[in-house]
């Protein structure tokens, strides 16, 4: 005859709890822990060096991280393989992993800078616009120069031509306005530089930014 067991909880609900199920539980239990006592630990540790000879310690080596190792029950069954440690390749990863980190924190200094790609182009337009009305003006401002060493040089012309000696004034005039012109070049060149490398500025964060839509 099955034998009946009882239990009170606290919300005083009684809770009928038979032989045969508690045997049950019992026999669960137990099963439990023999089979985890019965896992294997590792008691030795082998490698292969260069030559193909064995080596077995009872710990592992910085020589064994770099081979490659087995782990090795007390009976010298394999019940775990580890890889050889490469180097390079770690540091291919952890170059990759950083690599990775970089971009990941550009991209959410963009977001928080722009938001969105439609914010960026707007001020790339901005950015752009701004540079060609500086190189319009300096344009305008070469030409003037341009025309004003045209007169320049007309007056030390006519010095010449009636043989009078050119004033210093005159001499100190035109090797400023020279001067000025080959100044106002380099700045028109620097400014469309900038122009190129602005465009390519916005164009690569534009880019990115699609791509985080």
């Amino acid at each position: 005859m099955e034998k009946k067991f009882y239990c009170q909880n606290i919300g005083k609900k009684t809770i009928k709890i038979t032989s045969t199920v508690l045997s049950m539980i019992m026999l669960c239990t137990a099963s439990f822990s023999f089979a985890e006592s019965q896992q294997p630990k590792a008691t030795w540790y082998r490698y292969y060096d260069k030559n193909g000879v064995a080596n077995i310690s009872s710990s592992v080596t910085p020589a064994h991280i770099k081979n490659g190792y087995e782990a090795l029950d007390r009976n010298m069954q394999v019940i775990k393989r580890s890889k050889a440690y490469n180097v390079e390749k770690d540091l291919q990863q952890s170059s990759s992993r950083a690599d990775e980190l970089r971009k990941s924190e550009q991209d959410s200094r963009l977001k928080r800078a722009y938001s969105n790609s439609s914010v960026a182009i707007t001020k790339k337009n901005e950015a752009l616009a701004n540079i060609k009305q500086q190189i319009a003006l300096q344009n305008q401002n070469l030409k003037q120069i341009q025309n004003d060493r045209i007169l320049l040089k007309r007056q030390e012309i006519e010095y010449y031509r009636t043989g009078k000696t050119v004033p210093t004034v005159l001499k100190d005039r035109i090797k400023y306005n020279s001067e000025n012109i080959a100044r106002t070049k380099t700045y028109v060149q620097n400014l469309q530089t900038s122009y190129r490398d602005t465009q390519t500025y916005y164009d690569d964060i534009i880019n990115r930014l699609k791509k985080l839509e």
